[in-house]
Order: structure tokens, then sequence, then C-alpha cells
């Protein structure tokens, strides 16, 4: 998020990386109790995956301590970054800037709260030559009765929207290639955030798998995704993915009389807003 961020910090070239390199970021919002515990398990979980890696922790203009801890986490451990909203822009947003600030060939991200247990990302690593993206599905949910309907409704009406087979499309921990991420145009600043990348994902063709994971439930505060104000958000940036993702124009065959004609009319669009008016 260009001018809401530090730079990210400096690292190789992407053509330097091995191929089995990976990041891992966590988003933070009041997660000052279980900041330290998540970037600990997610160092230990990559120094048995690979020897390049390395961890983001995003400051989501955290009104706790996180923020602070992030700086000092990455004081004691080189392997770990900390990048800070400098206010509150969102769960989406905060996932966009880790996922932007990213360096290696493959990226997983998770919650600051420890719901989702960093530990499963082994089992995912293996499934990285089948997959682009590796979404996990709650197959044992350890929440309160509201939440697990909610979740369930809004996974029945994205199965409904946009025609997915997904089971838990949302889940905050996944695995996927930052070759995919970087060819996708994200949007959404809402929870809807995770629907969209499995979306977008699917819809250029990449391979996208499933995985079931036991989550845990949050120990200090609560979550804030089914808040009133999240709801909200989450339903606008639905409805503007869907509203482009069904347009006429959205993910045409690469060649073809089509594609040419939708890009004669986007260059028309694009004329005619540059144009002065008549005098």
């Amino acid at each position: 998020m260009a001018g809401d961020t530090q730079p990210p910090g400096r690292g190789r070239r992407r053509d330097d990386l091995p191929p089995d390199g990976i990041s891992v970021f966590f988003p933070v919002y009041n997660d000052e109790h279980t900041i330290e515990r998540v970037a600990r398990k997610a160092l230990a979980v990559c120094r048995e995956l690979t020897d390049q890696f390395e961890v983001i922790i995003v400051d989501d203009g955290s009104p706790d301590r996180s923020g602070e801890l992030a700086e000092k986490l990455a004081e004691e451990h080189p392997e770990i970054r900390a990048v800070h909203h400098r206010t509150n822009l969102g769960y989406g947003a905060a996932v966009r800037t880790g996922l932007e600030a990213c360096s290696n060939p493959w990226i997983c991200f998770t919650d600051g709260d420890d719901e989702y247990d960093l530990y499963d990302l082994i089992k995912l690593w293996r499934l990285r030559e089948f997959y682009d993206l590796i979404i996990t599905f709650r197959y044992v949910r350890r929440y309160s009765g509201f939440r697990t309907l909610t979740s369930r409704v809004y996974n029945l009406v994205l199965r409904r929207l946009f025609y997915i087979h997904y089971r838990d499309v949302s889940t905050g921990l996944r695995l996927v290639r930052k070759e995919v991420i970087d060819n996708l145009d994200l949007e959404a600043t809402s929870p809807f955030i995770g629907a969209e990348i499995a979306i977008k994902t699917m819809l250029r063709g990449y391979r996208v798998g499933e995985m079931g994971i036991q989550t845990f439930p949050r120990e200090f505060g609560s979550g804030g995704s089914t808040s009133a104000t999240n709801i909200r958000r989450t339903i606008v940036d639905m409805v503007q993915c869907h509203r482009k993702v069904f347009s006429a124009d959205y993910e045409l065959p690469v060649r073809g009389a089509r594609s040419a004609s939708a890009r004669r009319r986007e260059a028309l669009a694009r004329g005619g807003a540059n144009e002065e008016p008549a005098r």
C-alpha cells in the first residue's frame, strides 16, 4: 500500500532464489498476546522446510503493543521483518501489503491470533508440486455457534454467486506461488480477500487444491471478522468482485478477435476519458 507502509526490506533478486524458498507472513491487530508465539512457530517450521525463508509481520495500525513487539522480534531475528500501516486499513489491505512484501517463490500466510496452527504448513508444503494455490478448510471448528453459522452461510453464498466448489474459501491459512499473486489484480480490503484470491486464481487457470485442518479457539480478545463493519465491507467487496469477474471483458482468451475487440474498447474508453471537453 503505497504511502502507508514502510518499504519492504532488501532481499536477493527472485532470479537468485532457490525454487523452494518461502515467505511466511501474518497480519496483526490487537494480537500482542500471540504475536511472539506465531512468529517463533513460523521460524521453527520454516527451518524444517528450507534454508531460504523470511517471516514478515504486518502491523495493521494496531492500537496495542503488536507493532512494538513486531519490531522487537525483527531486531532479535534477522529472518523477521516488520511492516507497518500508519492507520488501520483492514484485514484485506494488510494481506495485500504482506503479499507485496514477500520475495520468495512460495508464500504462506496465516492470522496473528494463532487460531490456525502453522505446523500445518508442513503438510501444505508436501502438496506444492501438485497445486499453485492450496487453501485449507476447517473440518473441525472450535468456534461459537454464531461464528460457525456465519461462516457456513458465507461459503454457501460464495458458491452460488461465483460457481465455485471450495468447502471453506476464506480460511486464514494457505500456500500460494508468488508467480500467481503477481498475476492477480487484488482489490479487497476486507476479509473477502481470501475468497478473491481463490476465485481469481481459478479464473486465471492455475491449479487450486484443498487440505483439511483443525482450528483452535482464540485465547485472547475476540476476532473481528464477524463484526458488523467487517461484514458490511465484505459484502461491498464481494459485490464489486462479482461485477468485475462477470463483466464481458474479464479474462478473455489471450488471442483472437474477442480479445482484440476488448482491447479496442478499452483503448477508446481511455482515450475518451483523456479528451478535453469541446468548447
